[in-house]
């Protein structure tokens, strides 16, 4: 099976080192298409024997499988670039959650998947979220399933909750990181704690937590019952913790989705059909 990342930004390495560490692929089965060319080249000489091309079209030449992971807004002049080469055998997986898989259907004859990978992807954990085209069939699904199943757990869901479902596992990350360093800014400025020693008690709380909240009797709900007791300190800190933060994770999903729906608005504008000046190198 040969593969092409078009695009090496933050997610495209991200997800073209997981494979390659987790032994999924290996650089004998890899392209990469780049604007920054510099980019790629790091990445290939880190795994020699990937293969960088000099444009999209040359990228996807060979591909059976063909990431995008590109901008909403460089998806069309990237999908006209590979478009001579497409045909319904191949497989193309949109990292981007905007852009809608009917809406890529109409555009390529392949199979399309989109699929939501997490930062935390990177060290072999999280989810990523699976949502599947109509042209592909069960060997086609399972494919994706093992190669993603290296460096996380793949989740189906329906492509009308993409928005929730990545705020839950794509920028779930940051948030809670965000919580964090507050938790952390605070114990240094109440008590002079020294931060280093803060960051280190607090990062190590949080695997440690996220490790029993994956045994099966252990939700959220009960490790605030493990840890609190009636009356108890916990109890007391819980509960202004209750007053301070109460709706804002709903303040924070509405945020997200009407940003999600301009984004989408956007996206499905940028893939109407664009004049083109003459040949494009790379997205």
């Amino acid at each position: 099976m040969k593969v092409c990342f078009i695009g090496t930004g933050s997610m495209g390495s991200l997800l073209t080192e997981a494979f390659l560490k987790a032994g999924a692929l290996s650089p004998e089965q890899v392209t990469l298409a780049s604007r920054t060319r510099s980019k790629a080249e790091a990445l290939a000489a880190r795994y020699p024997g990937l293969a960088v091309a000099d444009d999209n079209l040359s990228a996807a030449s060979d591909a059976n499988l063909i990431f995008l992971c590109v901008k909403p807004s460089d998806f069309r002049a990237v999908l006209d670039d590979i478009l001579p080469v497409l045909t319904k055998d191949r497989i193309i997986v949109s990292i981007t959650s905007p852009i809608r898989i009917e809406t890529l259907e109409k555009i390529v004859p392949s199979k399309v998947a989109k699929i939501i990978p997490s930062v935390v992807n990177s060290v072999g954990c999280g989810a990523t979220l699976f949502m599947f085209g109509a042209r592909l069939n069960d060997d086609d699904r399972a494919l994706l399933r093992q190669l993603f199943s290296s460096i996380s757990l793949p989740v189906e869901i329906d492509e009308e909750k993409v928005r929730v479902a990545s705020d839950l596992s794509s920028v779930g990350p940051a948030f809670f990181a965000f919580l964090l360093e507050r938790f952390i800014e605070a114990a240094v400025a109440e008590t002079g704690i020294n931060r280093e020693t803060a960051t280190t008690l607090a990062c190590e709380m949080l695997l440690g937590s996220a490790r029993m909240l994956q045994e099966p009797d252990c939700s959220p709900a009960d490790l605030q019952r493990r840890v609190s007791v009636p009356g108890g300190i916990t109890a007391a800190a819980l509960a202004e913790l209750d007053r301070a933060t109460k709706n804002a994770f709903s303040r924070v999903l509405q945020t997200t989705h009407a940003k999600f729906k301009e984004d989408m608005e956007k996206a499905e504008l940028s893939l109407r059909p664009q004049k083109r000046r003459g040949p494009r190198g790379n997205p």
